[in-house]
């Protein structure tokens, strides 16, 4: 069976491993792009080398020429700078914002009907950067970061009950980072609401462990930030998408109508399939978290502003 392509922008640790993953996977083919020499190539060889090892079929190619990434189905933007310790992700807007522009002419010169998913922060800015310059519909171009931190709070959450990981389905909305809204009446574990499982305080701390996760990995590893955990939920969202699951994925989306917010990019539940966004799923929240979303939302607003990014 012929596997769908998809191209990986970035060959640093996020881009390289969310590479790994789908080849080993079988997922798709992949093309790894680099601006750096001999980057993409190096990697994309030591990854087939793994191949025998393995037992994957698939194929993954590096490359610094856009043109080997003709007619890809989903390109998942990781390049750009990464935090390092006491950086926000909005300290990295404007340099990162160059950076994604490039990058999005290109992929829509040589992939014009693909699905981008964008990983570069401020994930949020980031995103509705890449639909304005791609010009595609809103559908294709999805950003992730509302998986992200659903999956650091399920972990948070599986540590303080004693369970698998898997047994937790984390909702975590709004923007990455500081902004984003836990919503524990939709987070279960193995069908049970959390708020019966654990006391608010546990869940408050929870919260804010999830909204500091990324720093905390920055903090330990002083010279980069996370990358497992963004790749694994970045190949959930390819899956979904190349597979037409209709997978429900926190995912940032744009949002026109849906939790009464107007013409933002913002993490909301998100059914993915083929051609990216089929349906926003729409859940009931409380008038904090209500609140405390259309802030978050505020929030990537101002930040578009300060590109001079209408939406």
């Amino acid at each position: 069976m012929i596997k769908p392509k998809v191209t990986v922008v970035g060959a640093g640790f996020v881009g390289a491993t969310t590479a790994q993953r789908l080849v080993e996977k079988e997922i798709a083919n992949v093309v790894l792009i680099d601006i750096v020499e001999g980057l993409a190539h190096g990697k994309a060889l030591d990854m087939m080398e793994a191949a025998p090892v393995e037992g994957f079929r698939t194929k993954i190619m590096g490359t610094q020429d856009y043109l080997d990434t003709a007619d890809s189905e989903v390109i998942v933007i990781t390049a750009g700078l990464a935090r390092k310790p006491g950086m926000s992700r909005d300290d990295l807007l404007i340099k990162n914002a160059e950076i994604v522009s490039g990058i999005v002419a290109e992929c829509v010169r040589y992939s014009p009907k693909a699905v981008l998913v964008v990983v570069t922060n401020p994930l949020d800015v980031m995103t509705a950067l890449a639909w304005k310059k791609s010009g595609f519909p809103a559908s294709r171009v999805i950003g992730m970061a509302g998986e992200l931190d659903s999956a650091r709070c399920a972990f948070f959450i599986s540590e303080a009950l004693g369970c698998e990981p898997a047994h937790v389905q984390a909702v975590v909305l709004g923007s990455h980072g500081d902004q984003m809204v836990f919503v524990p009446q939709w987070t279960k574990v193995g069908g049970v609401p959390v708020t019966e499982l654990l006391e608010t305080e546990v869940l408050e701390a929870i919260n804010q462990r999830t909204r500091d996760g990324g720093a905390e990995i920055v903090k330990y590893l002083k010279t980069g930030s996370a990358f497992y955990a963004p790749s694994a939920s970045a190949v959930k969202m390819v899956r979904a998408i190349l597979e037409d699951r209709r997978e429900t994925i926190a995912s940032c989306v744009y949002v026109d109508g849906p939790y009464g917010l107007k013409g933002v990019y913002c993490g909301v539940p998100a059914r993915l399939g083929r051609g990216g966004v089929t349906e926003i799923v729409e859940l009931e929240l409380t008038a904090e978290q209500k609140k405390a979303l259309h802030a978050a939302a505020g929030h990537v607003l101002e930040n578009c502003a300060k590109l001079n990014l209408p939406l």
